[in-house]
């Protein structure tokens, strides 16, 4: 990125759900918070805007598999480079946490996850 080294996109971006706040020093293996069980997973979202003042957003809708148990209140997600472990590229708060009950289905509709280089 500040041509010290090659820079090589990610092949794939991972939307995950968190209960806690996840800090810049997690990694994918140790995202604070992240649901585990009740049919969750992290979904594959590769479709972003085009970035404009260090801001970009989802073009896709991310949906989540239908909870199978109660998952507790989603209060942050973060984007990931694998479907398990992995690095953790970047997070943030959610306007409104969230519920996640047994038969649940969360899911971002296209524009709702913005992202910001601070």
């Amino acid at each position: 990125i500040f041509k010290t080294g090659a820079y090589t996109p990610e092949t794939n971006i991972y939307v995950a759900l968190c209960t806690s706040t996840p800090d810049d020093a997690a990694t994918g293996s140790t995202l604070p918070g992240e649901l585990a069980a009740g049919g969750y997973l992290r979904i594959k979202c590769n479709t972003w805007d085009v970035a404009a003042a260090g801001a970009t957003e989802n073009t896709q809708t991310v949906t989540f598999p239908q909870a199978t148990a109660d998952l507790g209140t989603v209060t942050h997600f973060a984007l990931c480079n694998k479907t398990t472990l992995g690095n953790h590229l970047a997070w943030g708060a959610l306007s409104s946490p969230r519920v996640i009950s047994s038969g649940d289905t969360a899911s971002f509709a296209t524009g709702d996850l913005d992202v910001t280089l601070d």
